[in-house]
């Protein structure tokens, strides 16, 4: 914990978009992938965020991940009977992952680190015209 609690509460914000991304890039390379058994379909992951106190001080609060939750969709179901993965149906499993959704997460997501970026430079910035204040 540093002594200007700002740079805390912004590095915890962008620790917990940085696992927004990695969990969204996650869903994203696995859109397309299909399995011979609903269970054995990817879920699409969903990080859980909670306010955490920053310190001894508990008026300022940074973010922190709880857990990482996977999706209780169904898979969905697809007729493909010449797929080496099919079952005895002819069926193979896809993740129910909306790429478009994805996609407006991840944008999301990333302005929201960026502009957790600008936070810190600038309070990196102030403290800096502070200490030369003294010069």
């Amino acid at each position: 914990m540093s002594n200007l609690p700002i740079f805390d509460v912004a590095g915890s914000a962008m620790n917990a978009q940085s696992v927004r991304l990695s969990t969204i890039a996650s869903n994203m390379a696995n859109a397309d992938s299909v399995a011979g058994t609903p269970e054995d379909t990817f879920r699409a992951l969903q990080p859980v965020f909670s306010a955490e106190a920053v310190g001894a001080r508990p008026e300022l609060a940074g973010v922190r991940v709880t857990e990482v939750t996977q999706s209780e969709a169904p898979p969905i179901k697809r007729y493909e009977p010449g797929h080496p993965l099919a079952d005895g149906e002819g069926y193979v499993y896809a993740p129910d992952i909306d790429p478009v959704a994805q996609m407006v997460d991840m944008i999301s997501a990333s302005r929201s680190y960026q502009a957790n970026v600008e936070v810190f430079n600038t309070a990196k910035d102030l403290a800096m015209a502070t200490l030369n204040m003294g010069r």
